[in-house]
């Protein structure tokens, strides 16, 4: 029989103080993503039939090279905050483990290899 009361049992088993950081981060990504994306949008519309020369003129005012890496950087973000989120819900153990690990590290180098293109195409093209 324990002693300790409901109140003392339940102290210090709350939470980590990390979801609001996380909601937030999801929330102001998001709220970023708004306006890259209506951005990205009208570039693409406005390059439909362009050839690679037309798109690497574009692509090498700084203007849009930087509103395209800020886009792959805050959307990649995004991205691995929702999955993990999933992640934590449905897996358990090792494989959760496992599976952050591979999410991180891909979504990671997919970002990486995105910014890498931008810069690529618009300063070396």
């Amino acid at each position: 029989m324990e002693m300790r009361s409901s109140l003392g049992r339940a102290r210090g088993l709350g939470t980590a103080n990390e979801g609001v950081h996380h909601w937030w981060a999801q929330k102001v990504t998001a709220i970023a993503l708004v306006p890259l994306c209506i951005w990205f949008v009208f570039a693409v519309i406005s390059l439909m039939g362009a050839d690679l020369d037309t798109f690497e003129a574009w692509i090498s005012v700084f203007g849009n090279a930087l509103l395209m890496i800020l886009l792959v950087l805050v959307l990649f973000y995004h991205a691995y905050i929702g999955m993990q989120v999933v992640i934590e819900d449905y897996l358990q153990g090792a494989a959760r483990t496992a599976v952050m690990i591979a999410t991180k590290f891909a979504l990671f180098t997919l970002g990486v290899s995105c910014v890498i293109a931008v810069l690529w195409l618009g300063a070396w093209g």
